[in-house]
């Protein structure tokens, strides 16, 4: 008798609220109050959005959520907590899971609440619901065709291929992928086509 199949939940197709997108867009200023909208859309089509207002001004910072999910008013705060830079340059804002108590990164929404990711069971990234056969591939494609990426890499500004005389480990990594995929012989890449 075959399996039943599962389609478990993607991280990768819920909305996700990112510390790094708040504070790029100024709500995690110190010793303010700010508030605005978050929108996510699909294909040039808006799918939702929510309220929110960040407070750096008190004693305990807080992101506050407000929105509708089934016609259900929804309304919470999570806790942000900052701590001091490895680099000794300025703080790193984390959220604190209302459900875990874990720092985190992004909240995940997947019922009615944005949450950390080890909150909810049974769901999954996408490259884990891959065969192996599939990541196989998937690897094989992008050592073919991955080069014009690399060298995009490369050539950015303020890109730095050497510090003290000696080349960084971020230029040598990306020397060898670069070498990788221009080992690829016409008939190999060919090949992948026919699979």
């Amino acid at each position: 008798m075959p399996k039943f199949p599962t389609f478990p939940t993607l991280y990768d197709e819920v909305l996700t609220i990112y510390i790094s997108k708040l504070n790029k867009w100024g709500y995690l200023n110190p010793g303010q109050i700010k508030g605005g909208t978050l929108s996510w859309s699909w294909r040039g089509n808006q799918t939702a959005n929510i309220s929110i207002w960040v407070n750096t001004h008190s004693k305990t910072p807080y992101l506050e959520l407000n929105y509708k999910c089934q016609n259900k008013p929804i309304n919470y705060k999570v806790e942000l907590v900052s701590v001091s830079s490895n680099l000794g340059k300025g703080r790193v804002w984390y959220f604190l899971c209302p459900h875990t108590g874990k720092r985190c990164r992004n909240l995940y929404l997947v019922g009615e609440r944005f949450l950390h990711r080890e909150a909810f069971t049974g769901c999954l990234y996408e490259k884990q619901t891959y065969s192996n056969y599939k990541r196989g591939l998937d690897k094989l494609f992008e050592k073919a065709f991955r080069s014009e990426r690399l060298y995009e890499q490369l050539y950015k500004k303020h890109f730095k291929t050497h510090y003290a005389g000696k080349p960084t480990k971020r230029y040598l990594k990306l020397m060898k992928k670069i070498q990788e995929s221009e080992q690829l012989t016409p008939d190999q890449i060919e090949r992948l086509y026919l699979i």
